[in-house]
């Protein structure tokens, strides 16, 4: 099983919030560039890398950037998570046997995959990476014509990568 390539089309997926409300990518690409990150509650390093993605999600999310989270754990688990770490964007439910994560190759959380307007994966990576959240932050920054405030605060100790 090999993760879903920068390039390549992302498999399409239609799942539940936690509050039970559906998602599709197709209907979320309507709006613009999508960026999904797997994750499962009891990893730490989805723990270290979710509330930068919130950070990122409060920037650019009033000019249209999407973010969902896509757990791999029950609902009420996901929702103690989202209340914890300070998680607003939408968290989707990938239920066992995990199809969604299993179509797009996810071995490692938290895997994220930033999704173009045209389906295709723009962007890619495992663990916490710091310069990939840089990548994706300019990537929407770009497509919205927006510049974003530092992601990464001088003040903070941000390791260049935590493996998942």
């Amino acid at each position: 099983m090999s993760t879903v390539a920068v390039g390549r089309l992302a498999p399409p997926f239609e799942l539940n919030t936690m509050e039970g409300e559906t998602y599709s990518l197709e209907s979320l690409l309507a709006k613009g560039p999508v960026l999904g990150a797997f994750f499962k509650v009891s990893c730490p390093t989805c723990q270290y890398t979710f509330p930068f993605l919130e950070r990122l999600y409060r920037q650019l999310g009033a000019n249209g950037a999407l973010v969902v989270g896509i757990s791999q754990d029950s609902p009420r688990d996901s929702q103690k998570f989202a209340k914890q770490f300070g998680v607003t964007f939408p968290v989707l439910i990938d239920r066992e046997p995990y199809a969604v994560s299993r179509n797009y190759g996810v071995e490692f959380v938290p895997t994220l995959f930033l999704i173009a307007p045209d389906g295709q994966v723009e962007a890619s990576g495992d663990g916490f990476s710091k310069s990939d959240l840089l990548t994706i932050q300019g990537s929407l920054a770009r497509h919205f014509g927006v510049t974003p405030p530092a992601l990464f605060q001088p003040e903070e100790k941000v390791p260049e990568y935590k493996p998942g």
